[in-house]
């Protein structure tokens, strides 16, 4: 979808406007990323589904007003912010490098200074940012990219995070060529072998590598920053438009509520809106997926504000001055979920968890680190298993193309493909927690140096196995 021309943006940009029969009518400008899809439910699920909307409609039986909502997509949160300072987007939903310099910037504008009111979604570790490169790339660490070109969008989580995790390697600044480049067509140059690698945030390295245009070489998560997604909104707007914001906040946790509920079904239809591959999206916003859903802003999120703040202001970005604890305000979360906010707040297991019964392999589904999933082409649900070794044997038995097959790593419990995964063997272990998948080929390197009865076998040749193994 493409950005709402100028013009629309300006004749929409006053709250109030007339509607098709001249009444009065209140306009709120909503910005988001479609294809940032950890903000579905600020964004592409929510406009969807029409729950701001039905919101509004429930607030004008009590005001008597009328209210319209225009939706603009935007492809990072530059753009978004540029028009919050224009007074354009009156609520928007971006990263967290992002959403540090909107605050940062529009707090120099009276009318366009913002505030962070909600999390859309989040991952603890850090692992919705990471670095593939080609799938035919000798690179098996940060190392090998020293004196390569690597693309990233300036300024954003995933530059953060590829400085980070440089930095962490004792790579020197300068030693890798960064090439500042949107996400999309970061991606087509690793396809076209015009970088040496992409470090990107949600949800294009794991598109990469769904596509088989790349590989994982570095997670994120191996940095241990928090990282998350979530909604600012202009603050003159909102002082003036409580029941309005009530009103948002209340259809984001409805959006939240369905998507946590539905995730298969969500996965589909964001798919459908954005082009993003389902099996993609369910990666990440499926159960035990790479981004937990919880509108609360974690503990956790402060000292990782604090470090990206730091980054930030030497990249020019942030001002030194910013103050962080003072851009978030959690009270209209507060007000929304009531004497429950604490709790949900303290509670940072992901509200969709993958359970069931194992039925190849006899065992009950919950354990996060070892739960499993497949889905099968023309099926409206997936099947649980037990353990990635449970997984294997639901592929070997399958009866129908896999569309996808998820599992977690085994020491981080990352989600990911298991056909992209490096698998090692363990003939020692039991019979169902025989194979073991790695997010990379260094962390499975460094399991396999703590582990020598393990050995490397390709995803063929586990599943074949798992087939005459029964």
């Amino acid at each position: 979808m493409a950005v709402v021309a100028a013009g629309a943006m300006l004749a929409a940009s006053s709250l109030t406007s007339c509607g098709l029969l001249g009444e009065p009518t209140d306009v709120i400008n909503v910005g988001y990323q479609s294809k940032t899809i950890n903000t579905v439910n600020a964004g592409t699920l929510m406009r969807d589904r029409g729950d701001f909307e039905n919101a509004l409609k429930a607030l004008g039986a009590s005001t008597g007003r009328k209210y319209r909502v225009v939706w603009q997509d935007f492809s990072s949160g530059a753009p978004l912010t540029a028009q919050m300072i224009a007074s354009h987007v009156d609520i928007g939903s971006m990263g967290d490098y992002p959403l540090l310099t909107n605050g940062s910037k529009t707090k120099k504008y009276a009318d366009a200074e913002t505030e962070l009111v909600a999390v859309t979604g989040y991952s603890l570790r850090g692992s919705l940012n990471q670095v593939v490169v080609p799938a035919t790339s000798p690179a098996t660490k940060l190392t090998d990219l020293v004196g390569k070109r690597v693309s990233t969008s300036l300024g954003s989580a995933g530059d953060g995070m590829l400085s980070t995790a440089l930095r962490r390697s004792g790579i020197a600044p300068g030693a890798v060529h960064i090439v500042n480049q949107d996400p999309a067509v970061g991606a087509s140059s690793i396809d076209g072998h015009q970088v040496d690698a992409l470090g990107q945030f949600v949800p294009w390295p794991q598109l990469v590598v769904f596509r088989n245009q790349g590989r994982l070489l570095y997670d994120g998560g191996d940095n241990n920053v928090p990282t998350f997604h979530g909604v600012v909104v202009r603050k003159q707007f909102a002082d003036r438009n409580p029941g309005v914001m009530a009103a948002f906040m209340s259809a984001m946790s409805v959006t939240t509520s369905y998507l946590v509920a539905n995730p298969l079904p969500a996965a589909l239809r964001v798919g459908k809106l954005t082009g993003i591959e389902p099996e993609v999206v369910y990666l990440y916003n499926g159960p035990n997926g790479l981004v937990s859903f919880d509108m609360t802003a974690k503990r956790q999120f402060a000292d990782a504000l604090q470090q990206i703040k730091g980054f930030l202001v030497q990249r020019g970005s942030v001002a030194r001055s910013f103050d962080v604890g003072a851009f978030v305000n959690d009270a209209y979360v507060r007000r929304l979920f009531g004497s429950d906010y604490e709790r949900r707040r303290d509670d940072l297991t992901n509200p969709d968890r993958l359970t069931g019964d194992d039925g190849l392999c006899g065992q009950p589904v919950g354990d996060a680190p070892q739960a499993s999933e497949l889905w099968l082409a023309g099926a409206d649900h997936t099947e649980a298993a037990a353990t990635p070794t449970c997984l294997l044997r639901h592929v070997a038995a399958a009866t129908a193309k896999v569309r996808a097959a998820y599992t977690p790593d085994t020491v981080t419990a990352t989600r990911l493909f298991a056909d992209h995964a490096t698998w090692l063997v363990d003939p020692a272990a039991p019979p169902t927690q025989r194979y073991k998948p790695f997010a990379t080929q260094e962390a499975a390197d460094t399991y396999r140096g703590q582990h020598p009865q393990t050995t490397p076998i390709s995803y063929a040749t586990a599943v074949s196995l798992s087939r005459s193994s029964g």
